[in-house]
């Protein structure tokens, strides 16, 4: 009896709970630069989980995966926008800078 429980708590210990092994896609796709890539809205939206015994409630999880991609789709509109306001500032100053060569006429 003594060897039967422990081949099960060895088994338990061997393998977490936390990692899903009949779908590898809780792994990270990992760019050649050691980066993750963008994760998407949708992607978060649509990650489900291994029902446990003790696990989580569903809906909650569903609420904050709601509420997580939301925010991330925020982050990338704002993102968005700080990349078109700096390409506008950049442009801009390029402008400038061709002005004040000497020697060098501007645009006519």
């Amino acid at each position: 009896m003594r060897d039967l429980l422990r081949s099960l708590t060895w088994r338990r210990r061997a393998r977490p709970a936390h990692r899903r092994t009949d779908n590898p896609t809780w792994l990270p796709d990992v760019q050649p630069s050691g980066a993750y890539p963008a994760l998407r809205p949708w992607q978060v939206r649509s990650r489900t989980f291994t029902i446990r015994r003790r696990g989580a409630d569903p809906v909650e999880v569903a609420a904050y995966l709601d509420r997580v991609a939301g925010e991330l789709a925020a982050a990338q509109v704002a993102l968005a926008a700080s990349r078109q306001e700096a390409a506008r500032v950049r442009d801009a100053l390029r402008r400038w800078q061709s002005q004040q060569v000497p020697g060098v006429a501007g645009p006519v």
